[in-house]
């Protein structure tokens, strides 16, 4: 099976070490125009990628996606959407998210802000924060993702609600599953620490606004880490400003990079980082994507499947 990659250029060379590494008898090309499309049966796909024009590759029997998120390959409409495709579901992309939003669960759970408040005001004020027992903690979104956060925030003593759109069994008897709307307020009410780990679809843009924020404890704190437009920025600003939240970790934005000049670049209750909880990592990944090759050649259905419908 002839394999394109159409990933980022400037990941090429890891890509490729990576990739023959991982299956010295694959039959890889690195470059789209190294190869006569119409012998490409599999392809390595990122939107940052080289390929604009898929019509050519008319033999294609899988695509797979080098990012977690899709929703930006499908609003591209650039792939034939009878062709399977994949989310990137690897190793390294989970535990960096797991590092990035147990870590700082952790920061906002010890409540490093509220020293470092004191110590500029030269204040000893010697209250310790609860243990991790005593602040509940939601995580919504209960994928490959939100699901090893959740487990993660659990080991080490929070007590973990979390939600997604449609009731997910087995995600562990130390995670409260909820499910739906009225599974979304429950979690919002109770969570003082909410992870975001959504997909972004039309049903979960917006999702966090005005009237959702006031369901939050006062004082809650928020950490995205998924998409931007999940969250409402006047909103979120407007909940920082009144006191009815705490705080907020982003990590993705409505617009990427953010912009000069936006308000929550000097906001003292958020924390700013330039997306980047997460990433594909291609020497775990390229183990994946073998295996997957291998399924086709065998017959097998590929995992992780995207729903287009659904949109994720």
């Amino acid at each position: 099976m002839r394999v394109l990659y159409a990933g980022d250029p400037e990941e090429k060379a890891l890509w490729e070490g990576a990739l023959r590494a991982a299956d010295p008898q694959m039959d890889l090309i690195m470059e789209p125009g190294q190869a006569d499309p119409a012998s490409v049966e599999a392809l390595l796909y990122a939107p940052s990628g080289p390929l604009r024009d898929v019509a050519p590759y008319r033999n294609l029997r899988f695509i797979q996606s080098l990012w977690a998120g899709v929703e930006r390959i499908l609003g591209e409409g650039r792939l034939p959407a009878g062709v399977p495709l994949a989310r990137m579901v690897e190793p390294g992309l989970e535990r960096g998210m797991v590092e990035y939003m147990l870590g700082h669960g952790l920061r906002i759970h010890l409540e490093t802000e509220r020293f470092r408040e004191a110590q500029a005001r030269e204040l000893w004020a010697p209250q310790a924060p609860p243990l991790a027992s005593g602040r509940p903690v939601g995580v919504l979104g209960l994928g490959e993702l939100g699901a090893a956060v959740a487990r993660a925030l659990a080991g080490v003593g929070f007590p973990v609600s979390g939600w997604s759109r449609s009731p997910k069994p087995g995600i562990g008897a130390e995670i409260r599953a909820l499910s739906g709307p009225e599974g979304l307020e429950e979690i919002l009410k109770s969570s003082e620490i909410l992870m975001v780990l959504l997909p972004l679809t039309p049903e979960t843009r917006g999702l966090l606004n005005a009237r959702t924020l006031a369901l939050l404890p006062r004082g809650a704190q928020i950490v995205n880490a998924a998409r931007g437009p999940i969250l409402e920025e006047e909103a979120l600003l407007a909940a920082l400003e009144s006191g009815a939240l705490g705080g907020a970790t982003l990590d993705v934005f409505a617009v990427e990079p953010l912009p000069p000049g936006h308000p929550f670049w000097r906001h003292p209750r958020i924390l700013v980082t330039p997306h980047v909880a997460s990433a594909t990592r291609p020497e775990t990944a390229a183990q994946v994507v073998a295996a997957q090759m291998r399924r086709l050649a065998r017959g097998e259905r590929p995992l992780h499947l995207v729903d287009r419908g659904r949109g994720y």
